[in-house]
């Protein structure tokens, strides 16, 4: 038996702000459990909902020096699906009205506090794993700390350490001199072969430096952020890891995304019967939000943070002249910059019969959307990996992305010659390359519909569940133990 220890700063079923969340909540549960005993580990937040709080026991606390202080590490656990999680708690750093807040400082300092918590409380737990399996900057420091001073105590000799990037964009920056004074480093952490970077300490790139292997979420991004305008100013040192690099897909959970016994949906379907009853899903969803009712109009969805990282300015560019001209219905939900929250309530107030602006987060409306949707539109500068994409595959509603990161892996493009692919796409960053690619979409909708049918066919047998990521994953911890 092979222990790994996932540490994260959110994870499904207790806390979620993204992806990150689902991938920690759903990954540990499809490793092979006759050979991997996994459990996380994260921060107890007191935004936690109380029903997930609830479920958490008590176990005990110590103190340990952080900051020029002695500190108070509380620890929690609880069990879901058969997976041990691990809280640490204390109400200094996990106090707070949401998961994230908006003091950078703040951030470096608890996720800094988090990390050598972490291994801290290894022992009290009599959990040793054989991996730590880091996710994202909040995790960073562990592959260091775990290198460093805690190598003076044998228990922790030996264990290996996995960094995942879910973004690069975030790192967790700040100062050398208050970052060296919060965690305790000595100067010789603060080089540029180790956390310093561009005069910053970047908690981000200690992970990478010290970390025995690193990923990411889909092959295509492990080699963008290789290249300077995906690298985000890390692309050295991920060339120079190259070889202990690599890109695993994620995947979704099959049983909570599944248009077969979806509670959320009016009409479920499956792969024999969704010619019949998809389009009824679609006149709920135009009934209960106002858009005029027609089965065959094509219905195009967007969930998603209203940002520009997930093309919003191309949208902003052109989608008042495809409403006005084109025979489509848009369906969008989400929230993010004020810009776009008020482009689509004005589209929305202009076109009612043919738009609908949801400016919130609903899980049962999301649901919803990829149920009755025709086509998913995402066209991303650029994206790790993505879900809403699979979430869209897995409900026949067929995806419209630009090819970077894990969409290039997986939509494969509509071509006409051969009757293959699964969705559409287009290259460049480009409003009226990405309107060219809709329109695409909207003939063969319309003039070809046998061939829309068997794509949505394609789309619903891909594979894109758990299972298939959790083999890889654990070859890769099989390489690293050994």
């Amino acid at each position: 038996m092979r222990n790994i220890l996932f540490a994260a700063s959110e994870g499904v079923p207790f806390i979620k702000t993204g992806g990150l969340a689902d991938v920690v909540g759903s990954l540990p549960r499809d490793i092979d459990r006759e050979y991997y005993d996994v459990r996380v580990i994260m921060p107890r937040y007191n935004c936690m909902h109380q029903d997930m709080k609830d479920k958490m026991e008590y176990i005990t606390s110590f103190y340990m020096d952080f900051d020029y202080h002695s500190m108070y590490v509380g620890l929690f656990q609880a069990e879901v699906d058969g997976v041990k999680y691990y809280f640490i708690d204390n109400m200094e750093f996990f106090n707070t009205e949401k998961v994230y807040t908006d003091d950078a400082l703040f951030e470096i300092k608890r996720y800094s506090y988090f990390s050598k918590a972490v291994l801290s409380a290894l022992p009290t737990l009599g959990f040793r794993p054989d991996l730590i399996h880091c996710h994202d900057w909040q995790t960073g420091l562990i592959p260091v700390y775990l290198k460093g001073s805690f190598q003076e105590n044998e228990f922790y000799r030996g264990i290996k350490t996995v960094m995942t990037i879910h973004n690069l964009r975030f790192q967790g920056k700040w100062n050398p001199k208050d970052v060296a004074a919060i965690t305790g480093l000595s100067e010789y952490y603060f080089t540029p072969d180790k956390l310093e970077a561009y005069k910053d300490a970047n908690l981000l790139k200690g992970g990478l430096v010290y970390a025995d292997a690193i990923t990411t979420v889909s092959p295509t991004y492990a080699e963008e952020i290789k290249t300077p305008f995906y690298g985000e100013n890390l692309e050295g040192i991920l060339n120079a890891r190259d070889h202990d690099l690599r890109g695993i897909l994620n995947g979704i959970d099959y049983t909570e995304f599944n248009p077969e016994d979806d509670k959320f949906i009016p009409h479920p379907y499956n792969l024999k019967n969704w010619r019949r009853e998809k389009s009824k899903n679609k006149v709920e969803l135009q009934k209960e939000l106002g858009l005029a009712q027609d089965a065959k109009a094509m219905m195009i969805g967007v969930v998603s943070r209203l940002t520009d990282q997930k093309g919003f300015d191309l949208i902003a560019c052109v989608m008042e002249e495809m409403l006005s001209l084109d025979s489509i219905q848009m369906v969008v939900l989400g929230t993010g910059e004020e810009q776009y929250e008020n482009l689509f309530r004005y589209l929305a107030g202009k076109y009612p019969d043919k738009m609908s602006a949801n400016i919130c987060y609903s899980n049962a409306l999301s649901h919803k959307i990829y149920a009755a949707c025709d086509a998913f539109l995402m066209p991303s500068l650029f994206e790790p990996c993505g879900l809403s994409q699979l979430m869209s595959l897995r409900y026949g509603t067929l995806p419209i992305v630009r090819e970077t990161g894990g969409l290039k892996d997986t939509v494969e493009p509509y071509n006409e010659y051969e009757n293959t692919g699964t969705g559409f796409t287009f290259t460049n960053y480009n409003a009226h390359e990405m309107m060219h690619a809709v329109r695409y979409a909207e003939q063969i909708y319309y003039d070809r519909k046998r061939e829309w049918n068997k794509m949505v066919d394609r789309a619903m047998q891909a594979d894109f569940s758990w299972k298939v990521s959790a083999g890889k994953y654990q070859e890769m911890y099989d390489w690293l133990i050994g």
